[in-house]
């Protein structure tokens, strides 16, 4: 993509004092047209050309994130018995695995140089998101903005967990839908859940749509359905005070 890129801004208007009374009552809120249109169309577009991982949560190796190549190398049988222990892993509760592009990361390591993903890391770093995010959950002192691009396609999932950080420095969750027309049945939504795990909300994955919730509630993305009409994308992280 080496058209040039429209400038990122919030969508000029936005009350973030009545965002914040919302998020003030419920600890989560959503912001519709965060972006103006022609800006939000792009954003979709471009996050489309990213050169997606594969990523899981493994006990004994952490993290793992499987590049198109990697999964070649592998091939089907080796692929296979890795999903079957992710698999295994979250009928216990344990994991996740849906394909991402880890924004900070890619950044710092200067990779896909020219790419105007980084146009998007930068600006969810910028004074003026950060301060526009504090106001609306009622919080000084965000530093910095983890960011991460998703796609979730059919039989990606997030299990049940909190949002907490190893020094409690994740003060709020955030995404950032860039889905359209999505149908209940395909899964993919945001679940949030009581202390005796039954389902208290559900959300459907939107497009051009601020999320903001507190990530100490406990909360998971229900599996997206085989039948599903097309992935799920956006961008997600945390607002971190460290």
């Amino acid at each position: 993509m080496n058209e040039a890129f429209p400038e990122i801004r919030l969508r000029p208007g936005l009350d973030a004092e009545f965002y914040a009374r919302e998020y003030e009552k419920h600890r989560f809120v959503q912001i519709p047209d965060i972006f103006e249109p022609e800006l939000a169309r792009a954003i979709e577009k471009m996050l489309t050309s990213l050169p997606w991982r594969l990523v899981y949560s493994d006990p004994d190796e952490g993290v793992v994130q499987l590049s198109a190549e990697d999964r070649q190398r592998l091939g089907p049988q080796g692929m296979a018995m890795r999903m079957q222990k992710v698999m295994d892993l979250a009928t216990r509760n344990y994991g996740y695995c849906y394909n991402a592009y880890q924004m900070n990361e890619a950044l710092k390591d200067a990779r896909d140089p020219g790419h105007p993903i980084h146009k998007l890391t930068a600006f969810l770093n910028s004074e003026a998101f950060r301060t526009f995010g504090e106001t609306v959950i009622g919080e000084a002192g965000i530093t910095n903005t983890d960011a991460q691009a998703t796609l979730y396609t059919r039989g990606s999932f997030l299990t049940r967990h909190i949002d907490d950080g190893a020094r409690n420095e994740r003060r709020c969750a955030y995404t950032l839908g860039f889905t359209e027309n999505w149908m209940t049945d395909w899964g993919g939504l945001l679940l949030f859940l009581d202390k005796n795990t039954d389902v208290t909300s559900g959300h459907l994955p939107r497009f051009n749509v601020l999320t903001l919730f507190d990530g100490h509630r406990i909360h998971a993305v229900s599996p997206i359905s085989a039948f599903a009409g097309k992935p799920r994308l956006s961008v997600a992280g945390w607002l971190r005070n460290d």
